[in-house]
């Protein structure tokens, strides 16, 4: 017996299928300066690659609160990436809470439903002969094939 017959295309549905209302964030990250630093104290070096990223072109869209939340990040982010300070379990449970409200770890992104767009595929596709100097140039040589033994 065959089996049951295969499905029509229509009827199938894609279990890994993105809720209506996921979000997609650009892969190249967010364009453009980081805004004016908003504390008093001095910028932190990670501020600018924070809003390079991809989840910064969300934190934007939030306004200033989230801004300052994102300068909060920045300034606990340094104080532990500093040798000289001992950190402690408070500072680096706020750090943490603070990566998971901005998106930073892939957990916090699928509960925010934050998913950066697929990368634009620019290579070209090899050529079979091309793929077999590939493998020859990394010292490895193409196997042959065998012929088939006859019976």
């Amino acid at each position: 017996m065959p089996g049951p017959a295969p499905k029509n295309p229509a009827d199938r549905v894609r279990r890994n299928k993105p809720l209506a209302n996921t979000v997609l964030l650009p892969h190249g990250g967010r364009v453009g300066e980081p805004p004016a630093w908003p504390l008093a104290t001095n910028t932190p070096k990670i501020w600018a690659s924070l809003w390079a990223t991809p989840q910064a072109a969300q934190w934007e869209l939030q306004g200033i609160g989230t801004v300052r939340v994102v300068a909060r990040y920045a300034l606990f982010a340094e104080e532990f990436g500093d040798e000289t300070v001992e950190p402690n379990a408070a500072l680096l449970g706020e750090i943490r809470q603070l990566e998971d409200r901005l998106g930073l770890t892939p957990m916090a992104m699928l509960r925010l439903r934050w998913e950066i767009d697929a990368k634009p595929v620019t290579a070209a596709v090899a050529t079979p002969q091309e793929s077999a100097a590939a493998a020859t140039a990394g010292g490895d040589k193409p196997r042959e094939r065998r012929k088939p033994k006859a019976l």
